[in-house]
Formats: C-alpha cells, sequence, structure tokens
C-alpha cells in the first residue's frame, strides 16, 4: 500500500482539539511514517489527502466519526508514495495503449511470438508498436530481432520495434507508411540503413541524433481523444500499480504546448489524475527556444496549478545546443 501525501502528521497523544475528523483510516498496517527516527506506527488518519494522525489502532480513535472509511491493512507494510523525478507521462499517456510491451520477457522467441499475436487484432491503419522498455540483455538468445523476422510476421501491418534511442526497426509495411523509399527521406545524424540498389532495409540508426526516430514514431496514426483519455488514465493505474503516485514530467520532443497538454489538463481539471504531476516545458524548436519560452509565460507560469497538477518550469533541455547530436 502507499501513501500519497505526507504532511501535518501528528502523534495521536496529541489530542484533537480542532475537532477535525477524519475521512479514511489505515489500521492494522506496518507504517512507514518517514519521520527522522524511521518509526513505523499501525493506523493512521486523513482528512482530505492530509494525515491528521498516526498512531496505534487506539490511539487514533479520536478521529473516527460515523462516515470514516476503514481500511484494514491486514498487517501489510504501508510506505509512503514513489516519485519518479524524470518521467514522459503527458506525451506517453496519450500512445500507452497502442503499445505491445516487452517488460520482462525473457525470450525473443516469446516477444516476437507477441507480436505475430498482435497483428490481427491490430485495426488498419493502426501499428504494431513496442516503444522501448527491454533490452537484449533480458533474451536467452542475447540479441534484438531482424529486419527479416518482422517482415515475416506480416507484409500487411507495420511492425514498429525501438531499442533504447540507438535504433528502430520497421518491416516493408512500416517503411511504407512511413513514407522512406530509395529516393528519401534524409535526417541529419541518423542513418536509414540502405541495401545495394539504394532501397531502405528498415534499420533506423540515430548517429547520434534520435529525430529518426520520434519522426518515425509521429508519423504513426494517432488515438482520438476519448480513446487518449483513456489511454493516460490507464497509464497512470499502472504507474500506481507500481506504487508511483507523483512525478515530474520533463517535456519533450514532439510535446507542444499547449497543442498536446489537453487530455492531461482535462482530466486534472476533472480531478481525475491518480498521479500528481509537476510538468515542466521543452522548447521545440532549435536556435528559437527563448521565443518559445517567452510566448509560454504568456499563457502559464512557474507555481501555477495546484497540489495534484503544476507548472514546474524550463526542460527537459533550455536550449538545443546544450546536447550533442552531432558527434
Amino acid at each position: 500500500m502507499r501513501l500519497t501525501r505526507g504532511h501535518n502528521m501528528n502523534n495521536a497523544n496529541q489530542r484533537n482539539t480542532n475537532n477535525d475528523l477524519a475521512d479514511l483510516f489505515i489500521i492494522n498496517g506496518h507504517v512507514a511514517t518517514q519521520d527522522k527516527s524511521r518509526s513505523f506506527v499501525s493506523a493512521i488518519a486523513i482528512k482530505n489527502g492530509v494525515f491528521l494522525a498516526t498512531g496505534t489502532d487506539k490511539e487514533i480513535l479520536d478521529y473516527r466519526n460515523d462516515k470514516t472509511k476503514v481500511i484494514d491493512a491486514g498487517g501489510r507494510t504501508v510506505i509512503p508514495g514513489l516519485n519518479d523525478s524524470h518521467l514522459h507521462i503527458i506525451r506517453a499517456g496519450l500512445n500507452y495503449n497502442m503499445e505491445l510491451r516487452w517488460d520482462g520477457i525473457p525470450s525473443l522467441g516469446e516477444a516476437l511470438r507477441r507480436v505475430r499475436e498482435q497483428v490481427p487484432q491490430t485495426p488498419n491503419p493502426q501499428w504494431v508498436r513496442v516503444v522501448g522498455g527491454w533490452s537484449e540483455f533480458q533474451f536467452d538468445e542475447r540479441r534484438v530481432p531482424t529486419v527479416d523476422e518482422l517482415n515475416e510476421i506480416s507484409t500487411k501491418t507495420p511492425v514498429f520495434i525501438l531499442h533504447l534511442y540507438h535504433c528502430a526497426l520497421l518491416n516493408q509495411a512500416g517503411l511504407y507508411a512511413a513514407g522512406y523509399t530509395k529516393d528519401g527521406p534524409s535526417f541529419p545524424a541518423s542513418e536509414i540503413q540502405r541495401d545495394n540498389s539504394g532501397n531502405p532495409t528498415g534499420l533506423l540508426t540515430a548517429k547520434p541524433n534520435a529525430l529518426i526516430l520520434y519522426s518515425t514514431l509521429d508519423k504513426g496514426p494517432k488515438l482520438s481523444y476519448p480513446d487518449q483519455v483513456n489511454s493516460t488514465r490507464q497509464f497512470m493505474y499502472e504507474l500506481n500499480r507500481f506504487g508511483v503516485t507523483s512525478a515530474i514530467d520533463a517535456g519533450g520532443g514532439f510535446q507542444n504546448y499547449p497543442d498536446n497538454y489537453s487530455v492531461i489538463n482535462d482530466l486534472a481539471k476533472q480531478g481525475l489524475l491518480t498521479v500528481r504531476i509537476s510538468y515542466n516545458l521543452f522548447t521545440q524548436r532549435p536556435k528559437k527556444e527563448l521565443e518559445d519560452f517567452a510566448n509560454w509565460m504568456k499563457i502559464v507560469k512557474p507555481g501555477d496549478g495546484n497540489d495534484f497538477y503544476r507548472m514546474n518550469g524550463a526542460g527537459e533541455m533550455l536550449v538545443f545546443s546544450a546536447a550533442d547530436f552531432e558527434n
């Protein structure tokens, strides 16, 4: 179990003088208070997301009324929610439900089998997408898939496999959908591998500029707005499942403000966020960073928002020249 906020905790022996009554009790737990002595208690009282008291099950009874919800932790450990200090929840949430995950799969054979199973379930013109979250070293075979293996799986449905920010693999259907042909396009500090006849093979490599990877992924079909809302909520639920209850969103490429923030803004307004988000704005135009930030400051400023959703400042980079995209 995770605690979602850690402020104003009092020992239950300090009697309730303000007649504050809790809307939530957690009892019969092993609760990590994170105070200076790193002590544990069995129970906590909470009101409006703020801790009122900690202590034994008996000691917090002063904060209970007939409307207080009581959760029996069953002796389990209860910890403060985890914070991810660098996440791309706003951008990734829009596409999360379109992605096939390879996390924890022990063999490449099993990973490719899942791609094969996904193909007939993927409606035209959507792509089968594996967007990171895996390494060849997790596989028994200790290698990445080949383009030939992707082409063997599907000749009609585009398949896109991203390996770190190093390279991506596209089957022939994916090359066609992305518009990659013998005649182009080309990307700076990137490579579209070509055969002896000049035709793209399906291997895209950042050398070291990852623009080719972002750009290719951005060519894929987008979800409808309602599906983007559902996808973002599903991503947050998955984070909650691993104990993450707050995050700093680092912005990122192809994440324009305010255009690509409408889903997260609406969820925040409706009180539907299950992860507290402090977000940075990432400039999208090299050599025009100051203009981007000046325009955004007319709309939103650092600190705007509330405890659940707040503008943090500038990032992930302040200027593109701070990153080496050439060597």
